[in-house]
């Protein structure tokens, strides 16, 4: 997937004028909301544990009647949240292949082949023919994608053109929207933005767009959903 910014720059950008950026807020309220996150986030992967069930479990209470893989996502989830939140803290999050494989350490450790690093050989992806880029191609497609993404000027737009990148380059064997969703959110709480959280209530929805996103050839039409998806979930915060 080649991402060309001088295209993503003519999106249209003025609805977006109603967030006020504040960084101090955006990093107090994604942390506030993050057992809300890391339940939808695994919500969309599939995973069976309820809201009260993952906010027993991250209170640090065994919970019965689900497989560990499942709890093992849940955990891995929120340590990649909290590590997330660290490097924002120690203002050293990079949009970069160190803090990209970083993250997806926490996120996919002992669910994917291997994490941590880049696949290795190709992968498939349900519910479409898209066939992702060969894995040797993988570190400079990652290489000039982010030349490309430092140069979109709004950062809403910047992060949810990160999360789309990602997602569909298929880096890792495993969880590369829910890392490619940690990229996106760092990005908007350092540009002081809410995060955009995607309800596990929105996946028939959200997983519908994410197939035509995989088998068209343009970005836009992506990027304008989730822009209008984010303005839906984040109007209360509007200035």
């Amino acid at each position: 997937m080649k991402l060309i910014s001088d295209e993503i720059n003519k999106i249209e950008t003025n609805k977006l004028s109603i967030f006020k950026p504040n960084t101090e807020l955006a990093f107090y309220l994604a942390k506030k909301d993050k057992i809300d996150f890391v339940y939808n986030t695994s919500a969309l992967e599939g995973n069976a544990m309820t809201y009260p069930e993952v906010q027993t479990l991250l209170e640090g209470v065994t919970v019965g009647g689900h497989k560990l893989s499942d709890e093992q996502q849940i955990l891995n989830q929120n340590k990649s949240v909290d590590y997330l939140f660290e490097l924002i803290e120690n203002k050293s999050f990079n949009l970069d292949i160190d803090t990209f494989t970083t993250l997806h350490s926490f996120v996919a450790k002992e669910e994917a082949l291997k994490w941590g690093v880049f696949r290795e050989s190709s992968v498939n992806i349900g519910g479409t023919d898209y066939e992702v880029p060969h894995a040797d191609l993988l570190e400079n497609i990652f290489i000039e994608g982010m030349e490309e993404i430092k140069k979109i000027h709004h950062p809403i737009i910047k992060a949810i053109t990160m999360f789309l990148f990602g997602a569909k380059c298929q880096f890792f064997y495993d969880g590369n929207k829910r890392t490619s969703r940690l990229m996106m959110n760092g990005i908007l709480i350092e540009a002081g933005y809410p995060i955009l959280n995607i309800k596990a209530k929105d996946r028939l929805e959200f997983n519908s767009m994410m197939v035509k996103f995989y088998d068209g050839d343009y970005i836009t039409p992506s990027i304008e959903y989730l822009v209008d998806y984010y303005i839906e979930q984040n109007r209360k915060f509007e200035e």
